[in-house]
């Protein structure tokens, strides 16, 4: 629909109508990019959206009122050398169109290649896509 929901309905030949018979995404976690970049969306916290660890609101006060258009920002800027990786698990992918994909390396071998390039600010391994690193 005109939201971004897929319905399925079904027809109800007693009251001559449509019934809506299932949709996704069903809940706000569902939804990709929910919370803005550099956030993730969690169910079980107040406010279900929240910073990832080393970010903070861009605008505090619009975060607290539920507003988070602003999204994110880094706390202290990236020294490349001496910065660590926060591991999140069972986390939605951001697209990968700009990303590097290489389905030959594990997990520390992926991380050791983003580490070693200034540029990279993410990666990713799964066993259906191997090692996922996003550049800049």
């Amino acid at each position: 629909n005109s939201e971004g929901l897929l319905q399925r309905f079904t027809w109800t030949p007693t009251n001559q109508g449509w019934n809506l018979f299932w949709l996704t995404p069903k809940v706000e976690c569902d939804y990709f990019d929910n919370c803005g970049p550099y956030a993730y969306c969690d169910l079980n916290t107040s406010p279900t959206c929240n910073c990832i660890e080393g970010f903070e609101p861009r605008i505090p006060d619009e975060w607290n009122a539920g507003d988070v258009a602003g999204s994110c920002k880094r706390k202290m800027r990236l020294n490349c050398y001496g910065d660590k990786f926060s591991h999140m698990r069972r986390m939605k992918l951001p697209p990968t169109s700009t990303a590097i994909v290489d389905k030959t390396i594990g997990f520390n071998d992926c991380e050791k290649k983003c580490a070693a390039n200034c540029n990279c600010t993410a990666f990713a391994n799964t066993e259906s896509t191997g090692c996922v690193i996003w550049i800049g």
